[in-house]
């Protein structure tokens, strides 16, 4: 939107470690005209020489043509690329039929395509309807894409992918009438994942009646955060019942004099929030403090299932001899209250201000080297790499882990996610009966029904190798992978 983000490669990284993400994804998009291959030569060229974890990216697909289809299989053969955005609103948005081609494309590469899911059309006349009429404010955005234009915009790309029998995953689902939409297209038979951020699950649409333009401003992200204050509870509840798979961040920050570009307008103000320092925090303290998850679950949705879906694991999102000794010691006990003057983002302003999180990374381990030592960061510039993502992940496109992404059951009654149930008047998520767990947050994940396979079971028991009276007052003093004091 004619800005560049304020957060840099150096920046976002180090912010990311900071908060316990050990590796993240980024996207290349294209200019107009621009070729793909481009594109993510510049986004390598940024990259590389600042990175202080490893990284990944999606490059994005603008438009269509035989030359586009030709860069993709260069970048998914030569480049380790498995993973293409496209747009369903913007000024480069694909019509339908290029995005049937696209996702034909992926399907035939063994790629995955990823959304952005907004109809872009009525987005458009509902804002110039809105501008004339003089809403000119923050408000105008949320006015201008109400859930149903998301919601219509996640079914009408998951019937494009099924016609072509193409894997899709949706990025930040924002509503639940998306997720609902997302939850009846894999019901259907779609293989479609999705995403849900932690602004999604940490704030709601209060913020953009907020009389303040820089406080209102500060909360534009596309979609944006929906005025139901449901939202965010249920939309965890979805996540704990795998209606959605993952958490991001979409991390996309813009300082408050750069979103005083739509000062007259909503349609200027650059999109884009905070979140890859805070993701983390905030998924623990909405999911498991709150106790609608456990920590195998949390596990999943802020790493192993993102790891598996972009081929990434076992290198990634698992603890195991021969993958990536990226390692996050959690402390559950320990809180920090969130704020723009404290965080290690270079943006001026915190979306989760003043927000007390329960549970923070006392101790960050990036292949093998300590970053966060006792909550102090000694991130080094360049440290990271550019790790590949190959083609056809066997989670994406092998049918033996199709009963991963479906709905678990709730104790001994299959959860009834029908829009019968939740798009009522309240549209408000029901509590899960929560089973007796050993953990101390429980989890809504019910008995697994006989014969199937826990991959989160784990052999190890802390309790056989500490007096766990004593547990408490031990003071780890080198944690795994040494202190970080010494000379790298």
């Amino acid at each position: 939107m004619g800005t560049s983000t304020a957060d840099d490669y150096y920046q976002g990284t180090k912010a990311a470690i900071a908060g316990g993400t050990t590796c993240i994804i980024n996207f290349a998009i294209p200019n107009k005209g621009q070729s793909i291959l481009d594109a993510f030569y510049e986004a390598r060229q940024r990259a590389d020489p600042k990175v202080c974890c490893d990284y990944s990216i999606h490059v994005g697909i603008i438009q269509w043509s035989e030359k586009v289809e030709k860069e993709m299989e260069i970048l998914c053969k030569e480049h380790g690329i498995n993973s293409f955005k496209v747009f369903m609103a913007y000024s480069f948005m694909l019509n339908d039929a290029e995005l049937y081609s696209t996702f034909e494309a992926c399907k035939k590469l063994g790629a995955l395509a990823l959304v952005h899911a907004e109809n872009g059309s009525i987005i458009q006349k509902n804002s110039e309807k809105l501008l004339a009429k003089g809403i000119t404010g923050p408000e105008g955005h949320e006015l201008s894409r109400p859930e149903e234009v998301e919601a219509e915009a996640v079914n009408r790309a998951c019937i494009i992918a099924n016609q072509v029998d193409s894997p899709l995953y949706v990025v930040h689902v924002m509503s639940i009438s998306a997720s609902l939409a997302l939850y009846e297209a894999r019901k259907n038979g779609t293989k479609v994942f999705g995403e849900t951020l932690a602004a999604a699950l940490g704030c709601d649409g209060s913020h953009y009646k907020n009389e303040c333009f820089e406080h209102s401003a500060g909360y534009i992200l596309s979609p944006p955060l929906r005025p139901d204050p449901t939202t965010p509870k249920t939309l965890m509840n979805f996540l704990a019942q795998d209606v959605l798979q993952v958490t991001g961040s979409d991390h996309c920050t813009f300082n408050k004099s750069q979103k005083q570009a739509g000062k007259n307008d909503f349609t200027k103000i650059p999109n884009g929030v905070n979140g890859v320092e805070d993701r983390m925090s905030v998924v623990w303290e909405k999911g498991v403090h709150a106790g609608i998850i456990d920590p195998n679950r949390f596990v999943a949705i802020t790493s192993t299932n993102a790891a598996k879906i972009f081929n990434l694991y076992p290198r990634k999102g698992c603890i195991a001899v021969g993958s990536d000794a990226d390692i996050v010691i959690w402390n559950p006990n320990k809180t920090r209250v969130i704020s723009a003057e404290t965080h290690h983002q270079a943006v001026d302003f915190n979306i989760f201000e003043g927000m007390e999180c329960h549970g923070v990374p006392e101790y960050v381990i990036v292949n093998g080297r300590v970053i966060v030592d006792d909550g102090q960061l000694r991130a080094v510039e360049g440290y990271g790499k550019f790790v590949e993502t190959p083609v056809f992940a066997p989670f994406v496109y092998d049918v033996e882990h199709a009963d991963d992404i479906r709905p678990v059951k709730n104790g001994n009654v299959e959860v009834d996610y029908s829009a019968k149930k939740f798009l009522h008047e309240e549209k408000s998520c029901p509590t899960p009966t929560l089973p007796e767990s050993a953990v101390s947050t429980p989890s809504c994940r019910g008995a697994r029904p006989e014969g199937q396979r826990n991959i989160q079971d784990s052999t190890f028991s802390i309790s056989e190798e500490l007096d766990l009276e004593r547990k408490s007052c031990i003071r780890v003093k080198n944690p795994p992978g040494g202190k970080s004091s010494g000379f790298w």
